[in-house]
């Protein structure tokens, strides 16, 4: 029998935490022997600007470059984490510069490859890391526009809550075992990872 599929994605403005997140999961998956991949941010890669300099080229780059990681990942490994999704890369192009003919329908075509979209909220300005932006306004704007993008599409997305936030990796842990199946993916308890 066929090892099953499940792609993760964790969405949401910079700065809020998805990577934390990713790595907690994929450590506590891995703990188990699950074969897994994480698709880490692309933008930090770009070769173009990012934040509130990028351009729509840039944004088109980091969108084809996250796709393309993803396909890789998901040809090697069962589970895939992605830190991000094609939606929330979508939606700093859309600040940017409004509907894109181009990467507008190629972002209608690859959401369905996601099994599950984890929506982190805000709790704090993002820090400064040399990458991203530290504004607290624009991190907001990404925010506000991806929630805008989830409800126009009518997406199902677990958005985790801001007063729960000590127990995000929990939740995130308990969707995973209900969508898989407790017979096909056995994760440690909640509060042993």
């Amino acid at each position: 029998m066929p090892e099953p599929r499940f792609k993760v994605a964790f969405i949401g403005s910079h700065g809020v935490g998805k990577t934390t997140l990713c790595y907690g999961l994929a450590a506590r998956l891995k703990r188990r022997d699950f074969a897994l991949e994480i698709v880490h941010e692309v933008a930090r890669r770009s070769p173009l600007p990012i934040n509130r300099d990028t351009t729509v080229p840039a944004q088109r780059w980091i969108l084809l470059a996250q796709i393309a990681e993803e396909i890789v990942a998901a040809e090697r490994y069962p589970l895939v984490l992605c830190d991000r999704s094609v939606l929330d890369n979508y939606v700093y192009l859309l600040l940017t510069g409004g509907d894109d003919e181009l990467a507008g329908p190629l972002v209608d075509r690859w959401l369905p490859t996601y099994d599950l979209l984890v929506k982190v909220p805000i709790l704090a300005a993002p820090s400064l890391d040399g990458v991203r932006a530290a504004d607290p306004g624009f991190q907001l704007a990404v925010d506000e526009r991806l929630d805008r993008e989830i409800a126009r599409r009518e997406l199902a997305v677990l958005t985790l809550e801001p007063a729960r936030s000590d127990d995000w990796l929990d939740q995130v842990e308990r969707v995973c075992r209900d969508r898989f199946g407790p017979d096909q993916l056995e994760l440690l308890p909640p509060g042993t990872g």
